[in-house]
């Protein structure tokens, strides 16, 4: 017997309206008037990575997880967030801002990058040896945008097409670009390559202590719901899977090679009830 539409459709929207409010969709404009190209052209990788909102999820908890590796990053979070309380405020928050300088009108991109540059200038203070950061040093910016993007193209690999060629994914790292030099970065890579060098010279420079352990122990809390908890569990443990092997060996978060399977196959079931929901129209 057939299952009537409305059965299929209720659920399908509920997982849907979840998950816009997860990330604020509908909060920010992505329209594009007639002729403008926005920072990032439309036949670009970048719209197929940055539109698949299961890859993004993973993605995103990966790159927060690389990126407090580097004490300069953690110093930021550390004093000027509460990140206890408000991961997915953060994750929130970046998908937004992901969104508009990708798929958004330029004016609108550049608003939303400015807006982050006046956050940058109240984030400043020490390290505990009292090495100085700053939010705004063009350093740390570049940081922070490898370890993001390069776990957004990784988990689109995984989770939703392999095929990617590598010339395309040379090019994801070259248009994004764009959006860190705007917030300051500087030297940012623009290929496969150059990312993989990058991340070759930083390591020597990255840290774990008992600052990064609770700070990541707070994003990979469980939700405040069953149902946030337990997508953010699987999300969780795709993410981990998903570091590079030297930066989950910082994390002491290596998973067991004999539950990788089961990760994965979770963390895929997962991307495709996401987009199941999202096709909804």
């Amino acid at each position: 017997m057939a299952i009537p539409d409305a059965l299929i459709t209720r659920p399908r929207r509920a997982i849907a309206d979840r998950l816009r409010r997860l990330v604020g969709s509908g909060e920010v404009d992505l329209a594009r008037s007639p002729g403008d190209p926005g920072l990032i052209a439309s036949d670009s990788p970048a719209w197929r990575v940055h539109g698949d909102f299961a890859a993004m999820m993973i993605g995103g908890i990966a790159a927060l997880l690389l990126q407090m590796l580097h004490p300069r990053a953690l110093a930021g979070v550390w004093d000027h967030s509460d990140f206890r309380r408000d991961r997915l405020g953060r994750l929130k928050r970046t998908a937004q801002f992901i969104a508009v300088t990708t798929f958004g009108g330029a004016d609108a991109a550049d608003r939303a990058i400015a807006k982050v540059r006046s956050i940058h200038d109240r984030v400043h203070g020490a390290l505990p040896d009292g090495t100085p950061y700053d939010a705004n040093d063009p350093e740390l910016l570049t940081w922070i945008h490898v370890a993001e993007v390069d776990s957004f193209l990784r988990a689109y690999l995984r989770y939703r097409d392999a095929s990617l060629s590598t010339v395309e994914q040379d090019r994801y790292f070259a248009d994004v670009a764009i959006v860190a030099e705007r917030l300051g970065a500087r030297d940012v890579p623009r290929s496969r390559a150059e990312v993989a060098a990058y991340f070759a010279r930083l390591r020597p420079h990255l840290r774990f202590d008992h600052r990064v352990r609770e700070v990541a122990d707070a994003l990979l809390a469980p939700g405040e719901d069953a149902a946030t908890a337990a997508g953010l569990s699987i999300a969780g443990a795709a993410a981990v899977d998903l570091l590079p092997d030297w930066a989950a060996a910082m994390h002491r978060r290596q998973p067991n090679p004999l539950l990788r399977p089961a990760i994965r196959t979770g963390a895929g079931g997962l991307s495709r009830m996401v987009r199941w929901s999202l096709r909804l129209r």
